[in-house]
């Protein structure tokens, strides 16, 4: 077959030209043709997708094409629109309907730069801004704003203040409403998995997005905690900086999702959450709705709720006894998810040095626990059967040799490491 798009006008666009700009990787290629039609492209070979709109999938390299089109305010919501893709659109026309001006840059097939809308002034000065004021007309580009200032924090971007304006005024006229829970959580995911998935949250509650999207998270703001132990004294801070911490020990979304879910209960508190005894059912309750809302995988739920419920027996597990983390270990189901429970350990450590000032301290209770578990994880059934013990009495057998061990191991850790019985001296919460 030969190269059908020598047939065709043809631009890259969008986060290609943007990235390659920026000398960072690109992951895809996005192509728009100007002037060509459906009847073309399907004669050519290239495969439709959808019905709404013009875009097709190349049937060599499997990249996409869309047709120039341009779009018109028709219902609301992201997918309100009603889309002219006539072969007389100009490469202009298409690139004016993007979100951000870095995003409304082409390059032909000799690598010329069509920048129409200052696209690379912008990207020198590290600015997101909108295109033009169409960009009201769609609610989610108040996420796909919020999810690009995280992406690229690292390059120094900041969103531009009139764009901003724009950003507030969508949340707070009803539309992201409009927003499936599905969608809502696709973008918070993506952001979670960047190097600064804080800088998503906080630009959503920047432009009062948050209030309506995650309104759990939103109240928590402006609610203080002891000085002592949370410098930063805002609970709302406070997750942001637990975050910043997720994402130093560990690239998994349900871990960095989790550290965020941690002190959701807080909001209906209003108080120093140590003084409450429903704080953890107030935040599983808020983790569930929230979870089922959104729809969000049962794997980032599940380890939300056992940091919710559990972050605050890791913390004191030195003021303890060895049955009481025998049950927590039992809790936690650690001898069949031992790699969920590596997690919640993760997440712990990352809320204890999620705190002005406690960044860099050590969290021996994650040292503590995991290697308790180990040791607790070599105790096995077949000493018991090779006695004759049977059923109930080789469960009875096992809990009993893992108490004795843990007892051990707890009084020599303790010692070894000078830790006094109360937990005074590890820096608790």
């Amino acid at each position: 077959m030969a190269n059908i798009t020598q047939q065709l006008n043809t631009f890259l666009v969008g986060g290609a030209v943007r990235d390659a700009l920026l000398k960072r990787a690109v992951v895809d290629n996005d192509y728009v043709v100007v002037g060509s039609s459906v009847e073309e492209m399907l004669s050519l070979g290239f495969l439709q997708v959808g019905k709404d709109f013009p875009v097709f999938i190349h049937p060599q390299n499997r990249q996409e094409y869309a047709l120039a089109r341009t779009e018109k305010k028709a219902g609301q919501g992201y997918t309100g629109f009603n889309c002219n893709a006539s072969a007389n659109v100009t490469l202009e026309e298409d690139l004016l309907r993007r979100d951000l001006t870095i995003n409304a840059m082409a390059m032909d097939e000799q690598g010329k730069i069509v920048d129409p809308y200052n696209g690379q002034i912008d990207l020198t000065n590290r600015v997101l801004r909108h295109v033009s004021p169409a960009f009201i007309e769609d609610p989610l580009r108040v996420l796909r704003v919020a999810r690009f200032a995280a992406r690229y924090h690292e390059y120094g971007f900041t969103i531009a203040p009139e764009t901003l304006t724009l950003m507030t005024k969508l949340s707070e006229s009803g539309e992201l409403s409009s927003l499936s829970g599905e969608r809502v959580w696709q973008e918070m995911e993506r952001s979670l998995a960047n190097a600064h998935p804080e800088v998503f949250f906080q630009v959503l509650y920047q432009c009062q997005a948050l209030k309506s999207l995650w309104p759990e998270l939103h109240n928590l703001w402006g609610i203080p905690n002891p000085e002592k132990w949370h410098p930063e004294i805002c609970s709302g801070v406070h997750p942001m900086m637990i975050l910043k911490q997720a994402v130093l020990l560990s690239k998994k979304t349900t871990v960095r999702f989790a550290s965020i879910c941690h002190n959701l209960g807080q909001s209906l508190t209003e108080q120093d959450s140590s003084t409450q005894p429903d704080y953890a059912k107030a935040g599983a309750d808020l983790i569930e709705v929230f979870c089922k809302r959104l729809r969000v995988p049962t794997a980032h739920k599940n380890l939300a709720l056992k940091l919710c419920q559990f972050h605050r027996h890791a913390h004191k597990v030195f003021e303890l006894n060895a049955s009481t983390i025998l049950n927590l270990f039992n809790q936690l189901d650690v001898w069949r998810k031992p790699e969920e429970f590596v997690n919640f350990l993760l997440c712990c450590q990352a809320d204890f040095t999620g705190r002005l000032g406690f960044e860099t301290y050590q969290y021996r209770q994650k040292e503590f626990l995991y290697t308790g578990f180990k040791i607790l994880s070599a105790v096995t059934a077949k000493p018991f059967v090779e006695k004759g013990l049977q059923g109930l009495e080789i469960k009875a057998a096992i809990a009993q040799q893992k108490l004795a061990q843990l007892k051990n191991y707890q009084q020599s850790y303790m010692e070894q490491n000078n830790i006094l019985s109360n937990g005074s001296n590890t820096n608790l919460i």
